[in-house]
């Protein structure tokens, strides 16, 4: 029996249902293997008291300390984290919380094997931790944790922790070279690809979808946080020459202000709508419904949202960030451009004219399964045990 320890900032909880739903999707997968045991730690980063009363904060007052959540023990331990330090003490503080907190765990539930699925704090806080209690450390790179907290003032904190961690995963082979690229040993990096739900995600009747969105016409769909590392004002800027087209943008943050106006600016008030933070549940009829799902990105791992498309016959339209060219591996499975509106306008008017047939496009999906998920990485935590590392 592999008696694993998920070690996640980045899990989903009562007030963010959709924070990390891909890190819940798989530990789901892992916890369901006969083989395994499984206690997740998904800790919740606050300021100090006035700030923590913040109604950003305030929320997670209903975010219960232990929990059941889809069957996995869940528990939630909050660590303080300082504004204006740029990150610098997250993984001291994150260490400084979890020591006691795993050491009453381990009464219980003797862990073989810490598994870290973000790379920060997740990751230097996990490798203290391990160190401390004599197990192997595996941490995983997704995108924004290299791509942002392995530059600035936290880069020297995540390069160490790569280094010392027992076994390292990428979730592309872009994402690899980006992790080679500041210091971390590429061989000891192992490429885990992603999954999705086949049975879940899957072509529909494109007329009658839309008809459920209350659409007609061609429709584009971007999915993703509004925040301006997705490129969501791109691909509005794109509709100004996609005249016809409509554009539905799920998600929410901190440029949904910035977008309203372009909206505004662009007179696209009738083409364009923003539906807000979307259920998962609800993303296959989006998807389904959708010609083509577009998103501008400056950077990514290898992102959910594509693979998710090309589950439901979609094509999609990306930039060259991340793993995309790991995903974009057939024409029919859309089109890799620039970060511009008239790159994105061009593409999209193009699979527009000639859609590719939806089984085609679904194929691109196929070798992202949770099985297949699932199966990696037991294999990959219990050889780390093996080892004796």
């Amino acid at each position: 029996m592999l008696r694993v320890l998920t070690l996640a900032t980045l899990f989903p909880d009562i007030t963010r249902p959709n924070f990390g739903l891909f890190v819940e999707r798989q530990t789901l997968g892992l916890a369901a293997l006969p083989e395994v045991e499984l206690r997740v730690v998904a800790p919740v980063g606050l300021p100090l008291w006035p700030l923590s009363r913040h109604a950003r904060y305030r929320a997670f007052d209903a975010v219960p300390t232990s929990e059941e959540w889809k069957g996995l023990h869940v528990v939630r331990p909050r660590f303080v984290t300082l504004p204006y330090t740029g990150g610098r003490l997250h993984g001291a503080a994150l260490r400084h919380r979890l020591l006691p907190l795993l050491t009453a765990i381990r009464r219980d539930f003797a862990f073989d094997v810490i598994d870290a699925e973000f790379f920060f704090p997740d990751g230097p806080a996990g490798i203290a931790l391990g160190r401390h209690f004599g197990v192997p450390v595996s941490i995983k790179a997704r995108g924004a944790d290299i791509h942002y907290w392995g530059h600035g003032p936290t880069a020297g904190q995540v390069r160490r922790a790569g280094q010392a961690a027992d076994g390292l995963l990428a979730v592309s082979q872009a994402m690899r070279a980006d992790m080679a690229a500041i210091g971390l040993p590429a061989d000891r990096i192992r490429v885990h690809l992603t999954g999705v739900d086949l049975d879940q995600f899957m072509p529909l009747d494109r007329a009658a979808a839309k008809a459920a969105l209350g659409v007609t016409g061609p429709l584009v769909v971007s999915l993703g946080a509004l925040i301006a590392r997705k490129g969501h004002g791109v691909v509005v800027k794109a509709m100004a020459d996609l005249p016809g087209v409509t554009l539905l943008i799920a998600g929410d943050g901190p440029e949904r202000g910035a977008l309203i106006a372009d909206i505004a600016r662009l007179g696209l008030g009738g083409r364009v709508r923003l539906l807000g933070s979307v259920p998962h549940g609800e993303l296959p009829l989006l998807l389904g419904a959708a010609d083509v799902m577009a998103l501008a990105s400056a950077s990514e791992g290898l992102a959910n949202a594509w693979v998710e498309a090309l589950a439901c016959g979609t094509p999609i339209v990306i930039t060259d960030a991340g793993g995309a060219a790991d995903v974009v591996t057939q024409p029919a499975y859309g089109k890799i451009v620039q970060r511009t509106p008239a790159a994105f306008a061009g593409a999209i008017s193009a699979l527009l004219t000639s859609p590719p047939d939806q089984s085609a496009v679904r194929q691109g999906a196929v070798r992202f399964s949770w099985d297949a998920n699932s199966t990696a990485l037991f294999a990959h935590l219990r050889g780390l045990v093996a080892r004796g590392v």
